[in-house]
């Protein structure tokens, strides 16, 4: 299934289309798991139905699907395919903080979307490992700036055309500034390490990135913000990123659930009370998850405002999400028994794979201290 953008945009379109690409994804998925290898195949069944410009609105050339929608994809292109969906993950958050940028007037947000749907544009991030206190230097020169430094956890890194990335102008520390900037890795000084060797999400590739004195010009800086601090053009990505990271490891449990339920009801017999109750819970916590992150995206918008309260509101959703996430998929492993231990078996991958979901920022424990942390200060200020 391929939608243009001729065609009116309705969830039902959108979750058939994120199926049909999940299910050729899956093909190959398991090869690339076991290989640590990019899932390259599942990016061209991206390209080849579209899906990578999914986000970017139809005028530009794309599908025009608002935040809640890709919400949606990615929760079912995860069941089948949990790498290719969170590498997916990472260009279509940055197409929506593209999208976010165009309706506050950003001069350069038209032309990066009209890349995305024109020129296969894809965007990845080092946001993960930079966040609010980067490592990598930057040092100004005539007409721009010098960036030096090394990434990490790149995902999708052998396919991206350019990163979204941060560096620190001055000595680290309070009084710092973070400048923050879209780098072609085509640049001169880019180089690819293929560091990844994990325990799960092993077809993301999420290689590290070595800048060494790579030029930016001056017209290429998106927005600048304190070191240390979740402001400027880092919370604008924060919003965006965490509901779709979110529906992710839930759609790797849902798929697991699915696989879970195939093989208890092609056994023979009944299966025990214990088991029955198991997939119960399973598809209780399933079901309230997601209702608790599309209630989050229904409560911010789909133009969501870059302040503490819409961060609020996303992050305890993504932190819900994923924790239950990884409790869906253990469960599924228990109700289905040892046959679910075998490498061969789905269930092992998911288990593994969504175990990657309380690592990206905001971590379950640091949404708990920001939710706590605003709470406390909005009682403060009740007179």
């Amino acid at each position: 299934m391929t939608l243009t953008m001729n065609e009116p945009l309705h969830d039902a379109g959108v979750v058939a289309l994120a199926a049909e690409v999940g299910r050729e994804c899956a093909l190959t998925e398991a090869r690339h798991d076991l290989d640590a290898t990019f899932v390259a195949e599942g990016y061209q069944a991206m390209r080849d139905h579209g899906y990578l410009r999914l986000a970017v609105p139809a005028e530009f050339g794309g599908l025009g699907a608002g935040l809640r929608q890709v919400v949606l994809a990615e929760g079912e292109l995860a069941r089948h395919a949990g790498s290719a969906a969170l590498a997916a993950a990472m260009h279509l958050y940055l197409t929506l903080v593209q999208c976010w940028r165009h309706r506050r007037g950003a001069p350069d947000a038209e032309g990066a979307l009209r890349r995305i749907a024109a020129d296969g544009l894809i965007m990845a991030t080092s946001g993960g490992s930079d966040w609010v206190c980067p490592t990598t230097t930057a040092v100004e020169v005539d007409g721009g700036f010098r960036f030096t430094g090394r990434k990490t956890f790149c995902s999708q890194a052998p396919a991206a055309t350019v990163i979204s990335t941060s560096a620190v102008l001055g000595e680290p520390g309070p009084g710092a500034e973070v400048l923050h900037a879209g780098v072609p890795l085509s640049s001169p000084g880019v180089s690819l390490v293929e560091t990844w060797d994990t325990l799960g999400m092993r077809g993301t590739a999420s290689h590290d990135l070595v800048f060494e004195d790579v030029f930016v010009p001056a017209d290429k800086i998106l927005g600048r913000r304190p070191y240390g601090r979740l402001a400027g053009p880092l919370l604008v990505a924060a919003i965006h990123f965490a509901p779709v990271a979110g529906a992710v490891y839930l759609g790797i449990a849902q798929g697991a659930y699915d696989e879970a339920l195939r093989v208890i009801a092609a056994r023979a017999g009944d299966p025990a009370p214990a088991v029955v109750r198991q997939l119960g819970e399973m598809a209780a916590r399933l079901r309230v998850a997601r209702w608790a992150l599309l209630a989050a995206v229904e409560e911010v918008g789909d133009d969501p405002p870059a302040d503490e309260p819409a961060l609020v509101t996303l992050m305890t959703a993504k932190r819900h999400a994923v924790c239950e996430a990884k409790a869906v998929v253990d469960l599924a492993l228990d109700a289905v028994g040892g046959a679910a231990f075998f490498r061969t078996s789905p269930l092992e991958r998911a288990y593994r794979d969504v175990r990657g979901g309380p690592f990206h920022p905001l971590t379950p424990e640091a949404t708990l201290a920001l939710a706590g942390a605003a709470a406390l200060a909005e009682a403060r200020r009740v007179p």
